[in-house]
């Protein structure tokens, strides 16, 4: 074995990373976004997507240029989730966003009724979670339930998935939602990718599925420029490397920490999904306000 391409989720890559390094093994990482994994001093290990810590960035980019004033921001509480809520707290104080509520539920957490009854007597212009998808569907049903309404409303990770607006239908709608590739994104190759891929398999391909063919490009690059197998060489190689993929820009630092790929905001509307952030890779506006739920 001569690379490694790395698993599903941040815990799973922070115990593999133990692997690699131990045997001097290159892995490229496409679904790892915690921060820490990459600054431990670890020399293989190379980050394909944005980091945990900026998925919320667009929520509150886009909160603060429609004048509102106040976030709550909760989060499940593992490693990912974790750094993507930190990562929104810094942002949102840094912009000047009032931070009124934060709060992170266990893993396997079912009922929000408690956290979501303490939001709702603050009422924030803005709430940002940390998900997965499980605890992103309970939750956008029981502050409904609870007749929770914010005037923007995100999510990390679930809510890109066509799953999530096939299982909460209506009550998706207007929900913003972290992704870190879309098929519709302006990369190389990137129509090419969606087309044959939903032709071999029959339907369209999630993110994991693009960050996995775009790491795979990315070492493959890697190899070429190394001209061998060789470890070293091909961590050299990833190193220096600066390149677009279908999945957008590759580029680290030192410590193989990405440092080039943007991430974007959606908003589901009328059962699409549309790109509202940044600016210059949007697809439409932000419906904005979020209606409240019985005006809908």
């Amino acid at each position: 074995m001569d690379g490694v391409m790395g698993p599903y989720s941040s815990p799973v890559t922070e115990a593999a990373a133990n692997v690699t390094e131990k045997y001097k093994k290159v892995m490229v990482s496409p679904l790892a976004a915690t921060t820490s994994i990459f600054r431990k001093g670890r020399k293989y290990i190379f980050m394909v997507i944005s980091p945990a810590e900026v998925y919320l960035e667009g929520l509150v980019d886009i909160a603060v240029k429609r004048g509102l004033k106040t976030v709550a921001v909760v989060n499940e509480d593992t490693l990912f989730s974790k750094a993507a809520a930190a990562g929104a707290v810094d942002l949102a104080k840094k912009k000047g966003l009032q931070v009124v509520f934060t709060e992170a539920y266990p893993k396997g957490n079912t009922d929000f009724s408690a956290l979501l009854t303490k939001i709702k007597s603050l009422n924030p212009d803005v709430i940002a979670a940390g998900t997965y998808f499980d605890d992103a569907v309970a939750l956008t049903r029981q502050m409904k339930e609870l007749d929770v309404n914010p005037k923007m409303y995100g999510v990390t990770v679930g809510g890109d998935l066509p799953e999530f607006y096939d299982t909460l239908k209506q009550n998706a709608e207007y929900i913003y939602g972290s992704t870190q590739w879309e098929p519709s994104l302006p990369y190389p190759g990137n129509k090419e990718f969606f087309d044959s891929y939903k032709k071999e398999f029959g339907h369209e391909p999630s993110y994991h599925s693009a960050a996995g063919y775009g790491g795979c490009m990315i070492y493959a690059e890697g190899v070429k420029r190394a001209g061998s197998l060789d470890a070293d060489k091909v961590r050299d190689a990833l190193l220096k490397l600066d390149m677009k993929t279908m999945f957008g820009e590759y580029k680290v630092d030192q410590d193989g920490f990405q440092v080039a790929h943007k991430m974007v905001l959606f908003q589901w509307h009328e059962g699409r999904k549309l790109t509202v952030w940044p600016d210059e890779l949007s697809a439409a506006k932000p419906h904005f306000p979020t209606p409240p739920w019985n005006q809908r």
